[in-house]
């Protein structure tokens, strides 16, 4: 369910999230008296706000992103809090667009003076949003996959620590794709500043293998029907790679199977074209034997982590990457891993740093510069990272899958040194 603040309620009259199974309730609903947490009264909860994408191309992920923040801070909260203080979320739509992003962003700070923002996806969103906060000089933690943190193009304050950029991604998956698929490449994108990271990056990776993007084909994120664009993949098209987003995703992939038929080249996509939809669903056969990009792989491996088991259990996943709740609800799980890694990294930096207030965010932010290795845990499900404090970006695996026998099982996975790459900013020298 959507959590929005009640204009009619007072700044301690949101929505907010408390510990120790006690769920959702209004501020005025909540007695102190009853909290865990010694310093609820005197410190009051630190507060953090989401910006989600509930309406908007966003929305399918910000609805997974919601429940997995939630079940994070719960999780924090059972843990005795940060810093011995209840965390407290408040949730703001952005409407996955970038001026009402800066807007959120600042009403965050100045109306429900929170001492920090987290949870954007969407990259336009990322880049008109993040000046903002660094006028406001508020920490904005990012759970996106663009290259616009380490590219240097933001500020001291906005940071990525739980997923890994598109930059990283495609470097890692470059020699994969160019040993087992080909190297005459058709890459159809979103036409945003998402898709274009995935033109550049991967049209430099693969050249590094010796292949080339012969085609480039935008498709505006908003659009409904993609078959006109089909025609413009060049025949001496070995592989086709795509990653699309926004709520037409099915219907884009339903057409490429029509348009292709039997005689299709290799493919390889991003799971963000079948974020929230099943593998299984009727017309995507054709899938079988195709390859796909997973943050976080949907279907439970044969090896499977007790972390990953644990987190599934935690945000209320089965095996198959669907609502435990609704098989239906198929889950966003190559992103939404990020929401809770990053508050996780968020509760390390305030720890290291006593943060008491927001007079320490500068010192919060310095400790996550001085972050090196995330250990694959319960507080990193996903796999082991290495952050890189200067770009305020982390490193981690990435994994590919193949479609057989209508699952996703995975063939590879990169090591982590695979997308590294070279420092394009060093932020710990910029002032704050």
């Amino acid at each position: 369910m959507e959590k929005k603040p009640n204009k009619n309620l007072t700044r301690r009259g949101v929505l907010k999230t408390i510990g120790a199974g006690a769920g959702i309730a209004t501020a005025s609903n909540f007695i102190p008296g009853v909290s865990q947490f010694a310093h609820a009264q005197s410190s009051g909860p630190i507060k953090i706000g989401f910006q989600m994408h509930s309406t908007g191309i966003g929305a399918s992920y910000g609805r997974w992103y919601d429940r997995t923040t939630q079940a994070a801070v719960k999780r924090i909260n059972e843990m005795g809090g940060i810093n011995g203080r209840e965390v407290e979320v408040i949730v703001e739509d952005d409407g996955t667009d970038p001026k009402r992003g800066a807007e959120v962003v600042e009403k965050f700070a100045t109306q429900h003076k929170c001492d920090m923002v987290f949870g954007t996806l969407f990259s336009h969103v990322v880049y008109g949003s993040a000046p903002r906060a660094g006028e406001l000089k508020i920490p904005y933690f990012v759970c996106s996959e663009g290259f616009h943190v380490a590219s240097g193009k933001l500020n001291r304050y906005t940071m990525q620590p739980g997923i890994t950029d598109v930059r990283s991604q495609v470097q890692a998956m470059a020699p994969f794709v160019a040993k087992n698929l080909g190297k005459k490449v058709t890459m159809i994108y979103p036409d945003f500043a998402f898709g274009h990271d995935h033109k550049n990056f991967f049209t430099a990776a693969i050249e590094a293998q010796g292949g080339e993007v012969v085609a480039s084909i935008a498709i505006p994120p908003t659009e409904t029907s993609f078959t006109r664009y089909f025609p413009s993949i060049p025949r001496e098209t070995e592989v086709l790679y795509h990653v699309m987003v926004g709520p037409a995703v099915l219907t884009f992939v339903k057409e490429l199977g029509e348009f292709f038929g039997p005689q299709r080249p290799e493919i390889f996509g991003f799971l963000d074209s079948l974020e929230a939809v099943a593998i299984n669903t009727p017309g995507l056969e054709f899938l079988e034997g195709t390859y796909f990009w997973e943050g976080n792989p949907r279907h439970a491996q044969a090896n499977q982590s007790a972390f990953d088991k644990n987190f599934r259990a935690a945000v209320g996943v089965n095996d198959m990457g669907a609502s435990i709740a609704d098989p239906k609800d198929i889950a966003t799980y190559s992103h939404m891993f990020s929401c809770w890694e990053t508050l996780n990294v968020i509760k390390k930096g305030m720890e290291l740093s006593g943060y008491k207030g927001p007079d320490d965010r500068q010192s919060l932010i310095e400790a996550v510069e001085g972050m090196t290795n995330f250990a694959h845990s319960d507080d990193h499900p996903q796999g082991a990272k290495l952050m890189n404090g200067k770009t305020h970006q982390v490193f981690g695996h990435q994994y590919i899958s193949k479609v057989t026998n209508g699952k996703l099982a995975v063939e590879h996975t990169t090591s982590i040194e695979d997308g590294f790459y070279d420092d394009a900013v060093d932020y710990t020298k910029q002032s704050f």
